[in-house]
């Protein structure tokens, strides 16, 4: 186990970020439940997309110590960077098949996603980004970059990682504290999970998600 993971190994809290908010009054749930990020979608083919007017008013309600994550995929340069121009984004979130270069050159940290397939899948992004700060951890699906609703087979994480894991995919109130105690990521991310419809969150869900995160660690 390299220095950085067992330092993080040690850290009993879970993050947690809630991905897919297209409204102000979702984003405040978030918030008030007590979650570290909130994730807005730059992707225009995904029902959770926003535009940059709706990411300016629901980056208004958030603040300071809750970080916006901006997802994109398969992006230009020039939408990420109209994107970091006109809404505050504190990370960068890239789902598609950008390259380090390509990751790295905003300015701003970022974290990769993986749709894992097979162990190596999570050993080889881990050189193949070195500048990333962690490795989203996705199912996979052909054709989908993401957002799948569905789970993976969480024993192809191998229990020793060089990046802090957000562990995604299929992850809801009802699966987060096994999928914590399998799997001890260094944050969770979950979308569709607390959703009573694509892009609308269902806020009983959010307290039920972020409260059985909570549970879980302190057990």
């Amino acid at each position: 186990m390299s220095q950085l993971q067992s330092h993080v190994s040690k850290m009993k809290r879970t993050r947690i970020k809630i991905c897919g908010i297209t409204r102000k009054e979702d984003a405040l749930e978030v918030v008030a439940a007590g979650a570290d990020a909130i994730g807005l979608v730059f992707y225009e083919p995904s029902p959770r997309a926003v535009t940059l007017e709706m990411a300016k008013s629901i980056v208004e309600s958030v603040p300071a110590f809750v970080s916006v994550v901006g997802l994109f995929v398969n992006p230009s340069t020039k939408q990420v960077r109209d994107v970091l121009n006109g809404v505050r984004i504190d990370l960068l979130q890239f789902h598609g098949d950008e390259e380090s270069d390509f990751c790295g050159q905003f300015q701003r940290p970022y974290i990769k996603a993986i749709r894992v397939r097979q162990t190596s899948d999570v050993v080889a992004s881990s050189v193949r980004f070195p500048d990333a700060v962690g490795l989203l951890l996705d199912s996979y699906k052909p054709g989908v970059p993401g957002g799948t609703g569905e789970t993976f087979d969480w024993s192809l994480i191998p229990a020793s990682q060089s990046k802090p894991i957000i562990l995604a995919g299929g992850l809801t109130p009802e699966n987060i504290a096994i999928a914590i105690e399998q799997v001890q990521p260094f944050a969770v991310d979950v979308s569709g999970g607390v959703e009573r419809e694509k892009g609308i969150k269902d806020h009983s869900k959010i307290n039920k998600f972020i409260s059985e995160v909570y549970r879980r660690d302190r057990s």
